[in-house]
């Protein structure tokens, strides 16, 4: 794939999961920002304002129409990653409006840790959920009355799916919950798993889907009424006084502004608008190349004594480690051959480390621009040094 001809030949990116590379079209529309319409959005009366603010809004509405969600229910608000959406939206609930917080075991510190937080601010009971081998959540064995619900759509170590994320959204709304969606590790790979969902709020980071470093909240309008907004500053009112002001969300067409204050990373959110079309416009073959990149190696890791796997199925998303072998060393000795992965608990520590007691893992997580000379190497390094 010619969008990611910045790479050496020597190099094999495989981490993914933590930060996707950029194409060339993601660099060119950043670059676009920064080169000739420079400006503040949504401040601003002069031409290079105005073209900032068109592209601002057209990448509010690419994310909502990529996730198949309707403008009338739903808003795009950017922050600055998945951690601090998730977090700025607990900050803000009415606790007294609910009776718990709920999570699961194999949730990245982002939910995990917002919610113990907000269960010892708010004295709100928190339990953490079990996760089937596929992803999915038996629903029979939790009662989601009027309950917090905050869970991936997709892991972070092995990739797998909330399978029964529909089930899920109809049993937490039947008991009057609501859901909120760590979509990080979903957006660029598994999608589809998300779109046309009811959900109150999915909660991503740009960086993960080919774009830059940027955060984003996809919320449905009827969150509002949960929230108790502490967080102000430029950008979210209409008019402020000695002792009081009018915040823009009040506003249905400025309603974004909810989460977000003071200035934007513009160049950012343009190019995510970006990302968003060169995904749209992958190919099958590009699609089909990923997959079998991630068949192939998961069968050659599987096929080893000594590798053990955490997968149970093919992702592009896969961690393992190797009997006498320290990860880290090993990361290390893949590093000396120009192989880029990812060692450690990946910021899972209670479920890897402490419900199942691995050792320190290696992590590989494929992208669009991995190629299959890259499986190769790996493959061939691998043998190499287990």
């Amino acid at each position: 794939m010619n969008d990611f001809d910045y790479l050496g030949e020597a190099d094999v990116y495989l981490d993914a999961a933590c930060q996707s590379l950029r194409p060339r079209p993601v660099i060119d529309a950043i670059e676009g920002y920064y080169t000739r319409h420079n400006s503040c959005g949504e401040r601003v009366k002069y031409e290079w304002g105005k073209i900032t603010d068109g592209l601002v809004e057209e990448t509010r509405e690419k994310v909502l129409k990529f996730l198949k969600l309707s403008g009338r229910k739903y808003t795009t608000s950017f922050t600055l990653n998945t951690t601090y959406g998730i977090n700025l939206i607990l900050s803000q609930i009415d606790e007294t409006k609910f009776k718990k917080i709920m999570t699961s075991e194999i949730e990245h510190n982002s939910p995990f840790l917002a919610s113990l937080a907000f269960s010892k601010r708010t004295g709100l009971p928190r339990e953490v959920m079990k996760r089937n081998e596929d992803g999915s959540i038996e629903l029979s064995d939790y009662d989601f009355e009027k309950a917090i619900v905050v869970v991936n759509s997709a892991s972070n170590f092995d990739g797998r799916k909330l399978l029964n994320i529909n089930e899920l959204s109809k049993a937490v709304h039947k008991a009057g919950g609501i859901l909120i969606i760590d979509a990080a590790q979903a957006m660029a790979h598994s999608a589809d798993i998300l779109k046309g969902v009811d959900v109150d709020a999915i909660c991503f980071s740009a960086h993960k889907m080919y774009a830059p470093s940027l955060g984003v909240i996809v919320w449905k309008d009827e969150l509002g009424n949960y929230l108790k907004p502490f967080w102000l500053g430029g950008g979210m009112v209409d008019d402020v006084n000695e002792s009081s002001y009018q915040l823009s969300a009040e506003n249905k067409e400025h309603r974004y502004t909810r989460f977000e204050s003071g200035l934007q990373a513009w160049g950012e959110i343009v190019g995510l608008g970006a990302a968003i079309d060169w995904i749209n416009g992958l190919s099958k073959k590009d699609w089909k190349n990923l997959e079998d990149n991630s068949r192939e190696l998961f069968e050659f890791l599987n096929g080893s004594n000594k590798v053990h796997l955490i997968n149970s199925e093919s992702n592009p998303t896969m961690s393992f480690y190797v009997d006498g072998i320290d990860s880290h060393l090993l990361g290390e000795a893949l590093s000396r051959e120009n192989i880029m992965a990812r060692t450690g608990y990946f910021c899972v520590h209670y479920y890897l480390s402490h419900v199942n007691d691995y050792p320190p893992l290696v992590r590989f997580s494929l992208g669009l621009h991995n190629k299959p000379e890259d499986i190769e190497k790996v493959k061939k390094v691998m043998v190499k040094i287990v």
